[in-house]
């Protein structure tokens, strides 16, 4: 390898290597700082997004539970804790986005916690296993025009429906804004929906 190679392989590396980072935006964390996983492991929850969430959410967040489903790297959980959730969960089948979601658990606080699998499997006996608390529901699926999420939305209505519902107090979808969410879902009610250009937010409760 000629040395001029050499320092384009290394730069390259160590560009890539680069650790991403973000911070939380509101509450008693505000300006901690989160790592981010690889843009190619999963899809972050934009600020505009986020800000928009907590807005919505802040003054019914207090002695709840807020659990982050396809949690990424547990930005969403994160930001709820530091909004008063009582305790915020956040579960992810990625292995990199999951350790780095325990590592900001770990910089964060010992109520954020991370849970690596499929999401469809743990949410229903998770939400049965905290069922002496109301719950919060934020849902941030990979975007449907992903390979091999064609049928994703479809799959996470199904699940909502299928909970036990009787401690879920609020849900949120985000989701890719040229999908149409629909106006009900089990026992819950569409009640609004806020469009952040490709990305739109689906607010519903009983």
């Amino acid at each position: 390898m000629t040395s001029k190679a050499y320092l384009k392989e290394r730069d390259f590396k160590r560009k890539n290597s680069k650790k991403l980072y973000t911070s939380i935006e509101s509450g008693k964390f505000k300006g901690k700082k989160l790592l981010l996983p690889s843009l190619s492991t999963t899809r972050s929850t934009k600020s505009i997004v986020k800000a928009c969430v907590f807005n919505v959410l802040r003054d019914i967040l207090r002695d709840k539970i807020f659990i982050e489903v396809f949690g990424g790297s547990a930005l969403m959980a994160a930001e709820a804790l530091s909004n008063e959730a009582l305790k915020a969960y956040a579960i992810e089948l990625d292995y990199k986005a999951y350790h780095i979601a325990l590592e900001n658990a770990k910089n964060i606080s010992s109520e954020i916690i991370a849970l690596q699998g499929d999401s469809f499997k743990i949410l229903p006996d998770l939400v049965c296993d905290l069922n002496k608390k109301e719950l919060i529901l934020y849902f941030d699926p990979p975007f449907n025009i992903r390979d091999g999420f064609d049928e994703i939305y479809e799959r996470v209505y199904e699940l909502i429906k299928n909970l036990n519902t009787s401690h879920i107090v609020y849900i949120i979808i985000e989701h890719y804004s040229l999908v149409k969410t629909p106006q009900n879902l089990g026992i819950f009610n569409l009640i609004k929906v806020k469009k952040f250009g490709s990305t739109s937010l689906s607010f519903y409760t009983i």
